[in-house]
């Protein structure tokens, strides 16, 4: 997994609550096994019209919106079911921090055990973050992981919590396997103690 410490990009506004994650990452498109090639349905039926080509309307195909790597959204965004192909797809399309007044704590917690980081703030700031988006071409923030604080180059100053084991995993670039493999030299010299019969009794 990536390590996530500090973090500028472009900002694109999703205003809408109750994003929910088959809106993310629709059902038709949940058959592929690796974690990547879902960014391109991300949002399927908001960004494309019932003949395939891209709605104008929809936020993301607003050039001014390309190549956004920061998507500012209303709450509860991620509810439904609990598919961590929702964190898969806003990665693979290039996301790296969603920042929303709430979040359904499911697709939180998959968000955070794939690198993707998602920032609880005021509705009042997110609001703020989101006008900003809409008003001023080419809208960076900065979201710094080692100081929990998002900023801009307007005055704001938003800091955020997060859970600290969390926050250390993504400082280090840990998911789950990378936590199990930092025991790696114990593993191993546990294995090589076992006895040799027990390796036939585990298959059976």
């Amino acid at each position: 997994m990536q390590p996530f410490r500090i973090h500028t990009g472009l900002v694109a506004p999703l205003e809408r609550p109750n994003v929910d994650t088959d809106q993310i990452i629709p059902k038709q498109f949940l058959k592929r096994v690796e974690r990547t090639g879902f960014g391109e349905f991300l949002f399927y039926d908001w960004r494309y019209t019932n003949d395939g080509t891209p709605d104008p309307s929809f936020v993301l195909n607003e050039p001014r919106y390309a190549g956004a790597t920061i998507l500012v959204a209303g709450r509860n965004f991620g509810c439904g079911s609990s598919r961590e192909h929702a964190p898969w797809a806003l990665l693979d399309y290039g996301f790296r921090v969603i920042i929303a007044p709430t979040f359904a704590d499911i697709f939180a917690n998959n968000c955070l055990k794939n690198g993707l980081l998602p920032v609880t703030l005021a509705e009042e700031t997110v609001a703020l973050i989101a006008a900003r988006a809409r008003a001023l071409e080419n809208y960076c923030v900065t979201v710094d992981l080692e100081r929990c604080i998002v900023s801009d180059e307007h005055g704001l100053v938003a800091p955020f919590s997060l859970d600290e084991f969390r926050r250390h995993c993504l400082l280090n670039g840990l998911d789950d396997i990378g936590l199990t493999l930092q025991h790696e030299a114990a593993i191993t010299a546990y294995e090589a103690r076992r006895p040799r019969w027990r390796a036939f009794v585990d298959r059976s």
